[in-house]
């Protein structure tokens, strides 16, 4: 029989986060309600762990200490997989944002906008490892579709090594809709897919205000979402295989408009 606690996390009323990162990242951001903090008992007390604990005292958080093996239930339960470390963070959904909160974010920091839109990835792996690259380089707020595509999951946090808790995602019901938004305030909005006629990113003006468009894992850029853009880059490819991993190849062409970015500001 399903535990309470386990009913109450299946109703999805709550997330719970997982991995020493995903949740140090969680606490330090404060931007979802905390609730409880597990522990596993005899965990060892490194720094990384003593830093976690403060933080969910000063938070006001509950602090748990509980068998190893009720957190890998709660992790199976949340189909978040076990990899928990031995800490468990129960909190509120992600704080998703509307599109306007990222141009107005760009705005704050008198920066031309550099936004990364996912067009329907659905591989928490890919998400997160592309959402801690956009963190890393400071992008001011990442757009995916409601539909179709993987959310701010525990496992997309666990991915980014927290990093996803830091970030202003917007999810939107209309991809598309999104673009042309974007282009009526002036962002231009770069499409990533090895097509003819597309740039090569290196050779591409990527200094300005900025959206830079991943497609998903297997099918790419879809028609209407590749229509929208002003412009569609790929990356040089000399080997055998014919394409990169969605998060390796949005990682190279974020680094390059982080990098001329950069330079435009010097």
């Amino acid at each position: 029989m399903m535990a309470r606690s386990e009913r109450r996390f299946a109703h999805g009323q709550r997330d719970i986060l997982y991995g020493r990162h995903a949740v140090r990242e969680s606490l330090r951001a404060s931007r979802r309600k905390l609730y409880k903090l597990m522990l596993a008992e005899g965990i060892r007390q490194t720094d990384a762990i003593g830093q976690i604990v403060s933080m969910a005292k000063r938070a006001r958080v509950e602090v748990i200490h509980t068998e190893r093996r009720n957190l890998d239930r709660i992790g199976n339960a949340h189909k978040a997989g076990v990899h928990h470390q031995g800490v468990v963070l129960e909190t509120g959904e992600y704080p998703y944002v509307a599109l306007d909160d990222v141009l107005i974010a760009a705005q704050s920091r008198d920066e031309p906008p550099l936004i990364l839109l996912l067009d329907q990835l659905q591989d928490p792996q890919n998400v997160g490892g592309l959402l801690r690259t956009a963190e890393a380089i400071g992008v001011h707020g990442v757009v995916i579709p409601r539909r179709r595509a993987v959310g701010v999951t525990p496992a997309v946090v666990h991915a980014s090594a927290g990093a996803a808790e830091h970030l202003m995602v917007a999810q939107v019901t209309n991809l598309v809709d999104a673009i042309v938004k974007l282009k009526e305030r002036d962002v231009w909005v770069a499409g990533l897919e090895a097509t003819p006629g597309a740039q090569q990113y290196d050779q591409a003006d990527l200094g300005g205000s900025l959206a830079i468009v991943v497609g998903s894992e297997g099918e790419g850029l879809r028609r209407l979402v590749r229509k929208h853009c002003d412009f569609v880059l790929q990356l040089p490819m000399r080997g055998q295989v014919t394409s990169l991993n969605a998060s390796v190849a949005g990682a190279v062409v974020l680094y390059e408009a982080f990098r001329q970015q950069s330079a435009g500001r010097e």
